[in-house]
């Protein structure tokens, strides 16, 4: 069923005619003016995430949504993984402890930056990345739509970039919080910025936080610890040097790999208890992530910038786990059986990033023109031991029976042959040569133009496949445009291809050819109450072929457990709505629905085991005139139903169906004092039971029940 338009124009409608009415009358000036960004939740700095041009959010001609740090503290989130569940137009799905799927507009997301700068996680993202903890960001900034300006070769849902905390305080100022929760949780976080000599051109932050504790699902317990360092030094008024380095360290026991069976051997589908999962006490999932980062930033005398950054990621893993798939019998708890599983792994990447750009005039009119050049080489290298009880040993993975689920999976870990196979050696090499200008037509009147030179190589072999794929010099371009209707109102469109490799493989083993199209946006972003309220109206259409789609009829061998088939003329199309600001004093507020359709050109919907519909909201209210210590907030998260379909254990056709939900959470805080102040968050405060993952249809994941965290704070300045 095609997206239908009426709906469509009805909120566009709806949110322009109000939105006029409550614009400020207009003055002389013909331009939208820079704007001065009041509130917690929304920032005037420029970003660098979509065009590389350092535009501002009413600048950028695509839909860009921001945590801030204020926000991410206020709702208590603490890692990349709440970030996504709490973000306009995004979604997520939990495939165990540590990896979890992220999505936008239909399609999964791929394309990750660190302060801009484009980076890969680790292959199949298992160590940790999903999970880091987002204490050492200062904002973390989600622009939806096709960004292959500057990330990787054309992703059509969107691009997550991780803002780091920069060492900009010349007097010594910070924070400490300690906090306590359900299931035994509680960390310890401190936050300390100063400047290291008497003129301030020196300055150094450091931010460490340890965290621990139980889980709602039997077994599992983390300990993880984050530290982070930065200096920055003014070698002179010109030029910005910034040297430092990120650990994190997760060591989680009781870990899950995979999801719960979904089935009983006749047919009807199993519904166990949120605590359930299919782990043993003796499963590990130990990630270790380093960071180390250098940049400089010299300012030429006509105002041009040129930035270089270098970016060292390693990533670390080491695992003792276990696999639980089949069918349960409902009356013995048998038929299922476990893969015992141990690896240790290390990716490690090194990105050199460069990036000059300015301003010139021409024809009476600024312009802005940005040219930048990426390198980026990855290497992967995990090493296997199987059980050393395997008599005789199978050629890839043991397979032990489960004797009855009802009581766990009963498995013990075995004794481990000390010899380490070298099951997985892949190599990935990025090149990339792009540049965009944002030309002025009129003071009205803008266009961005730009493109991107891409080359992205994979090769090498992963459990006894050879690798070997990629592209090179595909171009990709990109345009978009803004106009100025009135002072406070700036429509945009955007165009960008899509061109991206793909390691998924058909039933036949065979890689699937690359993934192909286009995006288009267009939208409406305005701002009232003297910049108090920014709202965003954004339309979208992207076109794919090559789109990969789990096939439900392949039975899955040792070699390959999944396979996937190219779904052609993938089509999705859908809006979104955004509202952030302060409307009055001591009211932030921050609330979007988003809504499309995604369809093969046979009519069939495409990733349906995401949602297609999502509201999203979450507001505080600080009592300045009568409490003003007292700040009460909350929220509500709603998404409409998924499902995942295929054959049961009888043969017959289905579909496992997560029906529509909604998370609600709630906050409080009390500041005693400049200084001191205590926090109460509970989230799913309903205590709703909902699947975070149905992806595969025979198995699936629970979220997280009902939760409570709280904090005492000590800020110094």
């Amino acid at each position: 069923m095609k997206f239908k338009l009426l709906p469509l124009s009805a909120a566009v409608a709806f949110g322009i005619y109000p939105a006029l009415g409550l614009a400020q009358g207009s003055n002389e000036q013909n331009t939208v003016q820079e704007i001065m960004v009041t509130g917690k939740y929304s920032v005037a700095q420029t970003l660098d995430t979509a065009t590389g041009l350092g535009l501002t959010i009413q600048e950028t001609p695509q839909s860009v949504s921001i945590l801030t740090q204020e926000r991410m503290k206020d709702q208590n989130i603490d890692t990349i993984l709440e970030v996504v569940n709490n973000t306009v137009g995004v979604s997520s799905a939990e495939v165990d402890n540590v990896r979890n799927d992220f999505y936008s507009r239909g399609f999964q997301i791929d394309s990750y930056q660190i302060d801009g700068v484009p980076t890969s996680w680790s292959l199949g993202g298992d160590s940790g990345e999903t999970v880091a903890d987002t204490v050492i960001y200062e904002r973390i900034e989600v622009v939806r739509g096709a960004t292959g300006l500057l990330t990787g070769v054309g992703d059509p849902s969107a691009s997550i970039n991780l803002v780091r905390k920069h060492a900009d305080s010349t007097e010594l100022s910070g924070y400490v919080d300690v906090s306590a929760g359900r299931w035994d949780q509680k960390s310890i976080t401190t936050d300390i910025s100063s400047g290291l000599n008497e003129s301030g051109s020196l300055r150094g932050r450091f931010v460490g936080k340890h965290s621990s504790g139980d889980s709602h699902e039997n077994y599992y317990e983390d300990d993880s610890n984050v530290l982070y360092g930065v200096l920055e030094a003014d070698l002179s008024a010109d030029t910005l040097l910034r040297v430092g380095a990120s650990y994190q360290h997760n060591d989680p026991k009781g870990a899950t790999w995979g999801i719960l069976p979904t089935f009983y051997s006749d047919g009807t589908i199993a519904d166990w208890d949120v605590s359930t999962n299919t782990a043993m006490p003796w499963t590990r999932w130990e990630t270790t992530n380093t960071n180390y980062f250098a940049s400089i930033n010299h300012t030429f005398n006509n105002g041009w910038q040129l930035i270089a950054n270098y970016n060292r990621l390693n990533y670390e893993t080491d695992n003792r786990l276990l696999y639980v798939s089949g069918t349960v019998d409902r009356e013995t708890g048998g038929g299922l059986s476990a893969q015992r599983y141990r690896s240790d792994g290390k990716s490690t990447q090194d990105s050199f990033d460069l990036q000059l750009k300015g301003d010139f005039n021409l024809f009476n009119q600024t312009h802005e023109f940005v040219l930048g050049a990426l390198h980026s080489d990855q290497s992967t290298d995990t090493f296997n031991q199987t059980p050393a009880d395997q008599n005789p040993p199978p050629p890839e993975y043991d397979s032990v029976p489960v004797e009855n689920f009802f009581e766990s999976s009963g498995i013990q870990e075995p004794e481990w042959d000390p010899e380490r196979v070298h099951n997985q050696d892949v190599s990935t090499k990025q090149r990339g040569y792009y540049a965009a200008t944002r030309l002025s037509a009129t003071d009205k009147l803008k266009f961005i133009l730009g493109g991107r030179v891409a080359t992205w190589l994979r090769d090498g072999s992963q459990w006894g496949t050879d690798y070997d794929y990629g592209n090179r010099n595909e171009f990709i371009p990109y345009a978009g445009a803004l106009y100025d209707i009135t002072d406070t109102h700036r429509v945009y469109a955007s165009y960008t291809e899509i061109f991206d490799s793909q390691n998924s493989r058909d039933a036949d083993g065979e890689l699937l050819d690359p993934l192909q199209g286009k995006s288009f946006e267009v939208g409406l972003k305005s701002r009232f109450l003297n910049d108090r309220l920014h709202t965003t109206i954004a339309v979208f259409d992207i076109e794919q072929d090559n789109l990969a789609q789990v096939d439900t009829s392949f039975e899955g061998t040792p070699e390959q457990t999944t396979a996937y088939y190219p779904a052609q003329g993938t089509e999705s199309i859908g809006f979104e709505l955004e509202v952030v600001g302060q409307p009055i004093d001591g009211w932030n507020i921050t609330a979007g629905y988003s809504q499309y359709t995604a369809e093969d050109a046979q009519g069939n919907d495409v990733n349906t085991a995401q949602p297609t519909k999502q509201f999203k909201l979450f507001t505080t209210y600080q009592f300045l005139d009568s409490l003003p210590g007292l700040t009460i907030g909350g929220g509500v998260n709603w998404q409409d139903e998924t499902y995942s379909v295929g054959t049961n254990p009888i043969g017959q056709p289905g579909r496992l169906t997560q029906e529509a939900y909604s998370l609600v959470n709630l906050m409080a805080r009390y500041e005693f004092n400049d200084a001191l102040s205590v926090q109460f968050n509970a989230a799913n405060v309903t205590d709703e039971k909902y699947y975070s993952q149905i992806s595969y249809f025979s198995s699936y994941r629970y979220g997280k029940p009902r939760d409570y965290t709280l904090s005492l704070n000590y800020r110094f300045d």
